[in-house]
């Protein structure tokens, strides 16, 4: 007699691209039945959703706190992962399962030190892992924050993002004979119009660099958000808006290098996703996902916040050869490989088998 499929479930807030494709990979390579419960689509980041027959998909909105333990009671679930301790209904969960089946808590806060963070340091160990079993994190700097709320390393998981790594490989697998013959001068970013990302400093940078310092280099922007208005009229900047991923496929194949100068971000999975296509990076010191996928000199460069820095970042690269900027992207192609779909595939199944 085949043993009943296990069942995991996925409490979380926005919904996106990389998200399904790990959860698509735990569905096929382990057979898992996938539970998914989401927050509404924001506005500014759109993204549409094509779920296979082995995810089931429920709307927060839904469902009131009370009503998510009786949800939870019905799908009877071998797993639970719970998007951080903002929601009270979805604590409820955890304190309902509390050592019953294995419970993971999500973190993608970096430890910054700020008093926040003091005061959930010394109220966290009281609780947080006596309501958890796990805590998964992104990165170090993430594991970090984890270990003053109390998780000791062997409660403790990597890799809680990981990019479609499959997909943004094949784009490059598409591109690599076009870039070798002829390398796109073209800098890309992708991400929220926010001052939190950096945008303003890279307009301003990529701008104040004079015709003889950019050469042929442009700067291609996707995405969308509040600095929208603020969007400079420049013949070498080019505004895209924002774009499903599925259509990402002609930019990747025009744009060489990609860049983040962003002021502070949590984890930033697009910085794997344009490693994984093999593009060279410029990400800020304080991108937590550049300390997996960014080794300066080596596939790019780490700019502080500054217009300055930017600027030197961007001239760095201009200044270098073509050969050197795709010797660049193979060593980002080969870093993007340490988390993938089936890496955090496989962390789900190894902690619903323990």
């Amino acid at each position: 007699m085949t043993p009943p499929r296990k069942k995991a479930l996925f409490l979380y807030f926005e919904l996106a691209g990389y998200v399904q494709a790990c959860m698509e990979q735990l569905a096929a390579s382990h057979e898992v039945e996938v539970h998914l419960m989401r927050y509404p689509i924001v506005a500014v980041a759109p993204f549409q959703f094509k779920l296979n027959e082995n995810i089931k998909l429920y709307e927060r909105k839904d469902y009131h706190n009370s009503s998510l333990v009786e949800l939870v009671k019905h799908i009877n679930p071998d797993f639970v992962f719970i998007c951080g301790w903002a929601d009270k209904g979805y604590l409820g969960v955890a304190k309902y399962l509390k050592k019953k089946i294995p419970v993971v808590l999500s973190l993608d806060n970096p430890w910054l030190g700020t008093l926040k963070q003091r005061v959930a340091s010394l109220m966290g160990p009281l609780y947080l892992p006596s309501l958890f079993t796990h805590c998964w994190v992104p990165g170090e700097p993430n594991a970090k924050y984890a270990r003053k709320l109390g998780f000791k390393n062997d409660r403790l998981l990597l890799g809680m993002y990981s990019a479609d790594t499959p997909l943004f490989a094949n784009f490059e697998l598409q591109n690599r004979e076009l870039k070798k013959q002829s390398f796109p001068h073209r800098f890309i970013f992708m991400g929220r119009y926010t001052e939190l990302k950096g945008i303003r400093e890279l307009w301003t940078a990529f701008t104040s660099l004079t015709n003889e310092e950019r050469k042929d280099w442009e700067l291609w922007c996707i995405g969308k958000g509040e600095l929208d208005a603020e969007f400079p009229v420049h013949p070498s900047i080019k505004k895209i808006g924002f774009i499903q991923p599925d259509e990402l496929a002609p930019y990747l194949a025009q744009t060489g290098v990609f860049i983040l100068p962003a002021h502070y971000e949590h984890w930033g999975v697009v910085v794997h996703e344009f490693a994984a296509a093999g593009f060279p990076l410029i990400c800020s010191t304080t991108t937590s996902a550049a300390t997996a996928f960014l080794h300066e000199g080596k596939n790019g460069f780490y700019p502080t916040k500054s217009i300055s820095s930017v600027r030197e970042a961007l001239l760095k690269t201009i200044h270098l050869n073509d050969d050197d900027l795709l010797s660049m992207g193979e060593e980002s192609k080969k870093l993007a490989q340490n988390i993938t779909p089936k890496t955090w595939a496989d962390t789900v199944w190894k902690i619903i088998e323990q």
